[in-house]
């Protein structure tokens, strides 16, 4: 028994290599970071400029002064919010794909509150706007949520076709003769927010805005929340095996349609944001992909909220240098998406990579267990 116990040791340290304890310390989404800026490098030595020259405009550009910072700070915001919806969602096993939408409808919300003045004090004008966010968004990701939860509809789908549908209903919105839309203006959009709903700015001179700070506490609460509360055990049991969830009588219908409800929640908080906060009306199309890029924080940072956090800055300070580093260099900004997409294919890889590795590693130890005599 001990010679047995001592082989399977070996065999535990044979296949944990320095690597194998990286990944399995949580720092997955660090080195597939590490590694697309690496091949990215490779891509900007053949465009025939220097990576470093380049990596250090693009850090002056993000964190190179206070502006710049608050300009990183302000692209990162609905990243942040969108992508902890989207965390939430995965570590329950569903795949809200609808954050895009879920953001066009909490800004169209927030803005039909927040472009009427009303005889109440300024602070509760602004709660009652970004509430009417946060309910926009959790209205447009009701229907998936229902028909995934109590009819086993895909959630992929549904998000995703609602997508278009917000999308292109809030283009309406903002044409006339709809009553959201301003009159006689060179380019579709609504009137502008009221003084007394506009998110309050932390650095004055800039437009990084309150939703930041929203977006950090949000993230201690759920991260929080999935590790140290009996409903957290229960979102992750879910996500884990539904089926041994419900053997264990927790009600998987009800908390998956309540999580995805949540989750489209904070797509509307993230669309709260770049209307009372940064654009301060409601545009024509004016989120290019947001909720999108949001899906790839979650997915870079494998559903960790911590991660989400820091997947989402690092993919707001790509945005925010890309321009000092098209100055700069001459490199084309779109090397930010390319650098986005790298991370997100690397952590990928790495994670299939972990996966097999796990598994030859339980098939290794198989024949020692078959050994075991029994008592």
């Amino acid at each position: 028994m001990k010679n047995i116990n001592m082989k399977q040791e070996k065999q535990r340290s044979e296949t944990l290599p320095i690597l194998g304890g990286l990944l399995l310390s949580g720092l997955r989404p660090l080195l597939a970071i590490v590694l697309a800026l690496v091949v990215s490098s490779l891509l900007i030595l053949a465009y025939g400029k220097n990576p470093l020259t380049a990596y250090a405009a693009l850090l002056e550009g993000s964190v190179g002064s206070l502006a710049s910072f608050a300009n990183t700070c302000v692209r990162t915001t609905p990243l942040l919010l969108g992508g902890l919806g989207v965390a939430l969602a995965f570590k329950a096993g569903l795949l809200n794909v609808g954050i895009e939408g879920q953001i066009y409808a909490g800004a169209a919300a927030a803005t039909a509150v927040g472009i009427f003045p009303l005889p109440i004090p300024g602070f509760l004008h602004l709660t009652l706007a970004v509430l009417a966010g946060i309910l926009g968004g959790v209205v447009w990701g009701f229907i998936p949520a229902y028909l995934r939860a109590y009819r086993g509809v895909s959630e992929i789908v549904t998000t995703l076709m609602l997508n278009y549908v917000g999308i292109y209903f809030i283009s309406y919105l903002v044409h006339e003769p709809s009553p959201l839309a301003e009159k006689e203006t060179f380019f579709p959009m609504s009137p502008p927010i009221v003084p007394a709903a506009h998110l309050p700015i932390l650095v004055k001179g800039t437009s990084m805005h309150a939703g930041i700070i929203i977006g950090i506490v949000l993230v201690v609460v759920v991260f929080f929340l999935l590790k140290y509360t009996p409903f957290g055990y229960r979102i992750r049991m879910t996500g884990q095996n539904p089926e041994a969830a419900r053997y264990a009588g927790i009600k998987v219908n009800a908390l998956m349609m309540t999580v995805m409800l949540v989750s489209a929640g904070f797509g509307g908080l993230a669309g709260v944001g770049e209307t009372l906060g940064l654009k301060l009306r409601l545009f024509d199309f004016f989120s290019n992909g947001l909720g999108y890029d949001a899906m790839g924080v979650a997915l870079l940072a494998n559903g960790n909220p911590i991660g989400v956090l820091f997947g989402a800055f690092f993919f707001g300070a790509l945005r925010a240098g890309a321009n000092k580093m098209q100055i700069v260099v001459g490199i084309d900004t779109p090397i930010a998406q390319v650098i986005q997409a790298l991370a997100i294919l690397f952590v990928i890889g790495i994670g299939f990579a972990e996966r097999i590795r796990r598994t030859s590693q339980e098939k290794e130890n198989e024949p020692a267990l078959e050994q075991v005599p029994q008592e």
